[in-house]
């Protein structure tokens, strides 16, 4: 016998037409932590740079931190952006 993994209140539901025009607490929290992720991994990487001698690494650190701290400022201006309605 075969076990069915399907959701009774699924069963028959249609796909939604749109994306609703929330964000979900479970979306915040991922936001949040995205976010979270790529300022620690600057700060760090700007930290270890600054204590490094070698030229190449500490380069190679600097270029690391440079690209998350691009990667929080994309976030921000996305959550920054409003939607643009769709006809």
């Amino acid at each position: 016998m075969q076990q069915q993994n399907v959701n009774p209140n699924v069963q028959g539901s249609q796909p939604m037409e749109q994306v609703p025009e929330i964000v979900s607490t479970k979306d915040q929290l991922y936001i949040t932590d995205m976010l979270s992720w790529n300022l620690n991994a600057c700060k760090k990487a700007h930290f270890f740079a600054e204590q490094c001698q070698t030229p190449e690494l500490q380069q190679a650190l600097e270029d690391a931190g440079q690209m998350h701290q691009r990667h929080y400022n994309k976030i921000l201006e996305h959550l920054n952006t409003s939607p643009q309605k769709m006809n």
